[in-house]
C-alpha cells in the first residue's frame, strides 16, 4: 500500500473502482459503489475528531482538537470555516433528540450541550463530588440519556487539554440530562473510548484502547447487552483490532461495524468493517491514521471520516444506523 502515500488526495483522477477500498469477504462487496472514490473533503488540522451531521444544515462539524476549535465544512459548497474557537478542546460531539449539538470537552473536564440560540448549558463536569477525567465520546438514547466515556485522555499531557491527575476512575457513564442524575455503567475498561449502540439500541459497543499501544494494554472493541435500557451486562470482546487500535466507530442499518483504525502500521490506517458477528470483511486504507468516523449526507449513505490532520468521505451501498434526533 505505499502508492497510498504518493497519491494526491486532492488532485489526482482516481480510477474505479477505487483501490483503496480492500474487499476481505464477499459480504462487503455490496456495500461498495464501484464508481464512488474516497475524496479528501480537507486538510490543514493537527488532530481531527468528533465529526458529526447537520443533515437540516446540510453541514458537518469535527474537532481540531490541539487547535482548540470546532470545525464546519458545508455539503453545498465545500466550504470549511471556524464554528467555535476556543472549543475547550472539544472531542467526540453527537446531537440530543432535538438536534441540539452535545460535545464531550477535554480542557474542561465536562460534557455539554449547545442550545438552539447558541447558549452553551453544562451537562456534567463531576460525579459524586469528583471532577471528570476528560470526556471523550458520547451517543444519545431514544429516551434521551446521554451515554459518555470518560478515559482521561485530555488531562494525560497538556497538546489536548491540560495536564492533572485523576480523579476517577475511567467510567462510561448514562446521564440525565433533565435531572443531572448520573450512573457509571462500567468498570471492567483500561480506558472506554468511542462508542455506539447497535440499530435496535439492545446492544452497546465500546472501543478500549488502553493507557498506551504497547502489548498487554487493549487494542479491542467489546459489547454489551443493553438491559431496560439502564445498565450494561455480559460484556465480552466484539473484534480485536491488534496491530492496530479502534478509536471511533458507528453501525449501518445491518448492524456492521464501521470503525476508525490507526497506530498498527500503514497499512493498517483507515477504516475497518465489521459484520455483527465481530468478522472483518473490509477496509478502507487511507494515508493517515483514522480517529473516528460518522455516516451523513442527504441519504446517511456518505461515510465521513476524520483521520489525523484531514477529513475524508466516501459514499457507500448503505445508511448509518437511524439516529434518535432530527436530520
Amino acid at each position: 500500500m505505499s502508492w497510498l502515500l504518493d497519491r494526491d488526495w486532492e488532485n489526482d483522477v482516481v480510477s474505479y473502482p477505487d483501490p483503496a477500498i480492500e474487499i476481505i469477504e464477499p459480504e462487503f462487496s455490496k456495500y461498495v459503489l464501484g464508481s464512488a472514490a474516497i475524496e479528501r473533503i480537507y486538510t490543514g488540522a493537527r488532530w481531527t475528531e468528533g465529526p458529526v451531521w447537520f443533515g437540516n444544515g446540510r453541514y458537518l462539524l469535527f474537532s481540531d482538537i490541539p487547535n482548540n476549535r470546532i470545525m464546519r465544512w458545508a455539503e453545498e459548497s465545500g466550504e470549511v470555516t471556524e464554528f467555535r474557537k476556543p472549543s475547550n478542546n472539544s472531542n467526540g460531539h453527537t446531537r440530543d433528540n432535538l438536534g441540539r449539538l452535545i460535545s464531550c470537552e477535554h480542557d474542561s473536564r465536562r460534557v455539554t450541550r449547545t442550545e438552539h440560540d447558541g447558549t452553551i448549558t453544562v451537562l456534567m463536569d463531576q460525579f459524586e463530588g469528583k471532577k471528570l477525567n476528560a470526556p471523550n465520546d458520547v451517543v444519545v438514547h431514544p429516551d434521551g440519556h446521554i451515554w459518555f466515556t470518560d478515559p482521561g485522555y485530555g488531562i494525560l499531557m497538556n497538546y489536548e487539554g491540560h495536564k492533572a491527575e485523576f480523579e476517577l476512575p475511567t467510567h462510561v457513564y448514562r446521564l440525565n440530562p433533565t435531572t443531572g442524575e448520573a450512573t457509571a455503567v462500567t468498570n471492567d475498561l483500561e480506558k472506554p473510548n468511542g462508542l455506539c449502540f447497535s440499530p435496535d439500541y439492545t446492544r452497546l459497543y465500546i472501543s478500549d484502547t488502553g493507557v498506551s499501544h504497547k502489548p498487554g494494554h487493549p487494542q479491542h472493541i467489546r459489547v454489551y447487552d443493553v438491559v431496560d435500557n439502564t445498565r450494561l451486562e455480559n460484556g465480552r470482546v466484539f473484534c480485536d483490532m491488534t496491530p492496530s487500535l479502534s478509536d471511533g466507530f458507528r453501525c449501518d442499518m445491518d448492524g456492521n461495524i464501521w470503525t476508525s483504525a490507526g497506530w498498527g502500521g500503514a497499512d493498517e490506517n483507515g477504516v475497518h468493517i465489521f459484520n455483527p458477528n465481530g468478522k472483518l470483511i473490509g477496509k478502507i486504507h487511507l494515508p493517515e491514521v483514522v480517529s473516528n468516523l460518522c455516516f451523513g449526507g442527504q441519504k446517511r449513505n456518505r461515510l465521513f471520516i476524520t483521520a489525523s490532520q484531514s477529513v475524508y468521505s466516501l459514499f457507500v451501498e448503505t445508511q448509518g444506523a437511524p439516529y434518535p434526533f432530527p436530520t
